[in-house]
């Protein structure tokens, strides 16, 4: 109990100061910190833009959500294993990523995050998390290679690895082949991590077994990660030519593709919510390809959706779990019936993923097609639609077998831990942590247009980097 306590009160607190730093960030524009005094480009570098405090923000908010839910539906056996300590091990990586200032110091919180992420999947020592960890492992420790390979490519065509220097040191690098092949090399490793096609095949074989809170923590920001990386570096350090930009849309288009097709043929819940998680990344790598300032606002606006939608999902799969006592979709039923409450306040979620007007989902997209269309990219916009409407389908299939039709298996599995024999306490540990989600997801769809206007200044700061590079470097930058 001690721990679940300590990892709220934990929690709240960076909740606060990350909303400190965001309001700061606000105001004031972008913050750096030079860790020992040591002067960029020499030192290691904390930088807090308008991106990075969203991040961080948003990193607080699902932490806080996530260790009251975990702190309802965690087992004791679990909780003594060290559950709520890496929990919040993973949310420093999370927040060391979006605030650093060097490439390899990013590199450094991603292995911070590896290490607790593995910990987490494998705590409980069940086969299939087993199973999971392993794929889960061996891919991301691969990217973590390319990663570094990457960087010391990078070092060794212009000797520095802060990121505001490394801009204006690519800037003057005549060999623009030699560039692509560094850039693409970072491409690999992040669209690993990002879970991008093909490399994506890891993540469904390893988001379904662990715990429901670590798949929402997972779900709503792991993959969110790698797409944040990618969008820094393509943004910040290489500049997006023609044949990057074409490489980013034909595997948007395919992400977008295989991700829903995959989706589509899944009976487990959890492994229908983790490809779509690869489908929708494709919307944001899509709007970082077009290479232009409203596309580029689509992919943040719909980043920010996305983390506090995906992460609910998860959430709602775990208590929809605990009802049912299965996640196969062919084995639940009439929870409409049974749960009329509870099934409407799964709508928020499940339909904001959707898109559905007003709701959160919609108005990213639409940044998206327009900024297909002032770009003049109609077959990305064309894919861009399809998984939009490969969605809804998927959530009508999922809503059709959970909620509204007739439950064939009566009989859950032995020994099965009904929701009904959770303490009143787990139940509104459980279920706070959805209600407040369901809202925040409301009001971003419907109070879209702050949002909207967040998004187009972080864009906007990544078009660009001038203020960035002058802030991180002073008189260097001239």
């Amino acid at each position: 109990m001690a721990q679940r306590i300590l990892s709220i009160i934990g929690s709240s607190i960076a909740l606060i100061f990350s909303i400190v730093l965001f309001s700061l960030v606000w105001q004031n524009g972008t913050m750096v910190i030079q860790a020992g005094n040591w002067e960029a480009p020499y030192g290691i570098t904390m930088v807090s833009d308008t991106l990075s405090a969203t991040l961080v923000l948003l990193t607080g908010i699902l932490g806080l959500a996530i260790s009251v839910f975990a702190a309802g539906s965690i087992v004791n056996a679990r909780a003594r294993f060290g559950f709520f300590p890496i929990l919040h091990f993973l949310f420093m990586g999370l927040c060391g990523s979006f605030l650093a200032g060097d490439i390899f110091n990013l590199y450094v919180w991603f292995e911070i995050i590896i290490i607790s992420s593995f910990v987490l999947l494998t705590i409980g020592g069940e086969k299939a998390q087993i199973e999971g960890a392993v794929k889960y492992f061996t891919l991301n420790i691969l990217a973590s290679v390319i990663f570094l390979t990457a960087i010391a490519v990078l070092y060794g065509i212009t000797g520095t690895l802060n990121m505001a220097d490394l801009s204006l040191k690519i800037a003057a690098i005549e060999d623009k082949t030699l560039v692509n092949i560094c850039a693409m090399i970072f491409f690999v490793g992040f669209g690993i991590k990002s879970a991008v096609f093909p490399l994506y095949f890891w993540l469904p074989a390893s988001y379904h077994t662990p715990p429901h809170a670590v798949a929402a923590i997972f779900g709503g920001l792991l993959t969110k990660v790698g797409v944040y990386a990618m969008i820094r570096v393509f943004t910040l350090i290489f500049t997006l030519d023609p044949f990057l930009e074409n490489v980013l849309m034909g595997v948007a288009m395919l992400t977008l593709f295989s991700g829903a097709v995959g989706a589509l043929v899944q009976r487990n819940l959890q492994k229908i919510f983790s490809y779509l998680i690869i489908c929708h990344i494709g919307f944001m790598v899509a709007g970082l390809g077009m290479g232009s300032t409203l596309a580029l606002t689509g992919a943040i606006f719909y980043m920010i959706h996305d983390i506090v939608v995906k992460a609910n999902l998860f959430m709602v799969g775990g208590l929809l779990y605990r009802i049912n006592g299965t996640s196969n979709i062919k084995r639940m039923g009439e929870m409409y019936a049974r749960y009329p409450l509870l099934s409407l306040l799964m709508t928020v979620p499940l339909f904001s993923l959707v898109g559905i007007p007003p709701l959160s989902g919609f108005w990213p997209k639409l940044s998206l097609i327009m900024g297909g269309l002032e770009t003049g990219n109609y077959v990305l916009i064309g894919f861009i639609l399809f998984g939009s409407f490969m969605t809804l389908l998927i959530i009508a299939k999922v809503w059709a077998e959970v909620f509204w039709k007739k439950k064939e298996v009566t009989n859950p599995p032995a020994n099965f831990r009904f929701f009904e024999a959770h303490t009143q306490r787990e139940k509104i540990l459980i279920l706070i942590p959805i209600i407040f989600l369901s809202i925040l997801s409301l009001g971003i769809g419907f109070g879209a247009g702050p949002i909207q206007a967040l998004s187009e200044r972080i864009s906007g700061e990544l078009s660009d980097v001038s203020t960035y590079i002058t802030i991180v470097l002073g008189e260097k930058s001239n």
